[in-house]
């Protein structure tokens, strides 16, 4: 029997037909977020956070120390720019009204090799650089400008120096929207976890009917990772044209096998053989562009101890009971503790080293996290990681399942890949 065989039934949402959100989907929530920015007295809002750029520009470009900000305009047809050189192709050619470009990090005010100048001098504050253009364009009368961020300390100062007045920050609207994932969204978080799970029955069935004496964790995952990208590139559409296959990532760094697998972020090289009554993490995260999350499975290969399969059986339950307790109306933290309990209940205590998961976005880990210390009331639309996991380093073992989790109008949340739960999937023979 293959491992597809073994999927849980297809999720209420249909796959998208896209592999990255299309720029209408961005432009209205710029619409949103500056009708809210009418609505408080504003003109404009400087989106300066990479992760706010992407959502409301839809812009992906690699993001370093070198400042790339989005100015948008109530009225305005499309965002102004400031960025760097090696940006600026991206920039320019995608959506696109005007824009400062600066040569790099530290620039000199004038200086642009690339335009045939290369002077020494002192360097440019670029925060100071944006905010006085922004106020040359006209947004000196207090609260025109708002920001996507807190600005405290010396960029407080700088900016009402440059402005007159120290910007609102929209940091939590801005958060909430990326938090609550829209219909677009979890089409294409469910359109990458169509390829995550193929990858896993893929390495399930690798290691049914593949495995060799000496096989490692390394020659897992590169098998694994080459098989994820020869389902995904084809579907990319890549002609080296900018804009194609943005946010894609394959990251199957956590697959891990051995006694390092008894520690939750191990910071071991990860290269152990794969062995008869050893343990086997297969983890990691497929996103396509920005979207899908993790999906883990820990295995127990036999022969078995009743120790490791009591703690797999305790983790797998949480996850489950996870699940069924992320509903809309409840708190992270009222959840948290029902895990955490049941855990404790179980006589686990020993085995806890962290909450039972994290909010899931483009950027990874992203608010709420379901903590004990977060208060925050689950709404529909919220992506949670699952990760209710046991360690024991002593035995060097541990059980970490992980996959996104979706949280509904009513009832239980929504799994987003198939990948079964089951003994029947991960209690093998190797």
């Amino acid at each position: 029997m293959s491992s597809v065989d073994l999927f849980l039934p297809e999720p209420a949402i249909q796959p998208s037909i896209d592999t990255r959100l299309p720029l209408e989907f961005n432009r209205q929530r710029s619409e949103e977020l500056l009708a809210e920015v009418a609505g408080l007295g504003g003109r404009a809002v400087l989106l300066t956070d990479p992760w706010n750029i992407v959502h409301y520009t839809g812009l992906w470009a690699a993001t370093t120390e070198r400042p790339l900000y989005a100015l948008l305009t109530v009225g305005g047809s499309a965002p102004f720019w400031f960025y760097p050189t090696l940006d600026r192709e991206l920039v320019t050619s995608w959506w696109f009204a005007d824009g400062a470009e600066y040569f790099d990090y530290p620039h000199v005010a004038g200086q642009f090799p690339s335009r045939g100048t290369a002077e020494p001098g002192p360097a440019l504050d670029l925060w100071d650089w944006a905010l006085s253009i922004c106020a040359g364009r006209g947004l000196t009368a207090p609260g025109s400008l708002m920001l996507d961020r807190n600005v405290e300390g010396a960029d407080r100062i700088t900016a009402q120096r440059a402005l007159g007045y120290a910007p609102q920050s929209l940091r939590d609207r801005c958060l909430r929207s990326r938090v609550h994932k829209r219909p677009e969204e979890l089409a294409l978080i469910r359109r990458a976890y169509g390829y995550f799970e193929r990858v896993h029955a893929f390495a399930r069935d690798f290691l049914l009917t593949d495995y060799r004496p000496g096989l490692t964790d390394y020659d897992l995952r590169t098998a694994m990772t080459e098989h994820a990208l020869s389902l995904i590139v084809p579907d990319l559409g890549l002609d080296g044209e900018p804009h194609r296959g943005v946010g894609v990532a394959v990251d199957l760094g956590w697959v891990r096998a051995g006694r390092v697998t008894g520690y939750p972020h191990p910071n071991q090289f990860r290269y152990s053989k794969i062995e008869p009554g050893g343990p086997l993490q297969v983890s990691g995260v497929i996103r396509l562009g920005g979207y899908g999350g993790e999906c883990y499975r820990p295995y127990v290969i036999s022969p078995r101890t009743s120790r490791r399969e009591r703690l797999w059986t305790v983790v797998r339950d949480s996850c489950l009971l996870q699940r069924e307790q992320l509903q809309a109306g409840r708190t992270c933290g009222e959840v948290a503790a029902v895990i955490h309990r049941f855990q404790i209940d179980a006589g686990m205590q020993g085995h806890l080293y962290h909450r039972p998961a994290h909010g899931q976005g483009p950027e990874g880990h992203q608010p709420p996290w379901l903590a004990l210390g977060d208060g925050t009331v689950l709404e529909p639309g919220m992506c949670f990681s699952v990760e209710p996991g046991l360690y024991d380093p002593v035995d060097g073992f541990s059980a970490n399942f992980s996959d996104t989790f979706v949280v509904q109008e009513s009832g239980p949340a929504l799994q987003m890949s198939r990948v079964p739960w089951t003994t029947e999937w991960g209690w093998i023979t190797v």
